[in-house]
Parts: structure tokens; sequence; C-alpha cells
């Protein structure tokens, strides 16, 4: 898979899914933590994520958390995902953000 800019994956659902760009939702940092900490806080977030399940072009499966500006994530658990495609969901995992992907812990119906 070819690297695109600064979040390769995401960069890649968007081509994939044939839409614009999609762009990760970063979220804020707290100044009171030493450089390795935030490092660490920007590369992996646990969280719960909400949207749709579906299948890009290449086949594999993820979640657009916003359809109207082409936002969403890869998921690392296929086989889970695949049960929910097409469908809106609530998703439990840790968020790699150098790759864009999820690492599901749990997906429920929302």
């Amino acid at each position: 898979m070819k690297r695109l800019g600064m979040y390769p994956a995401v960069g890649a659902l968007a081509l994939s899914m044939g839409i614009g760009v999609l762009v990760p939702t970063a979220r804020a940092q707290s100044q009171n933590q030493g450089p390795d900490q935030q490092q660490t806080q920007s590369e992996q977030k646990n969280g719960t994520f909400l949207g749709q399940i579906i299948k890009t072009a290449n086949g594999q499966y993820a979640l657009l958390t916003d359809k109207e500006q082409n936002k969403g994530f890869f998921l690392d658990n296929q086989d889970k995902a695949k049960q929910f495609e097409g469908k809106y969901v609530k998703v439990t995992g840790v968020l790699e953000a150098s790759t864009g992907t999820i690492h599901v812990t749990d997906i429920q119906p929302a």
C-alpha cells in the first residue's frame, strides 16, 4: 500500500473508497506531560468511536466516522467488522494514529 501524507492508511482508505481525502480527528494533549508521554499518547488513544462499517474497494472493512468530511479509520479485526457491514456501530479499541487503524476490542450496534 502506498503511503500518502502524514496518515498513510487513512489516505489509502479514502482512495480505495473513491472519495476525497479522509482527515483523522486530532485530540488535544495535556501540557503537563513530558515529550515521551505526549508522543505515546498521540500515537495510541483508547476510546469509543461511532460510525458506519463500510467495505472499501480493496475489500477491507473500515469505520466511516464522518461521511461529509470523509473521516474514517481502518479496523484491524476484519472478521468482527464483517458482521456489521453497512450498519452504524460503536467500536471500542485503541486508535493507532500513525496508521489510522483502530485495534478493535469490541463492536456493538449503535
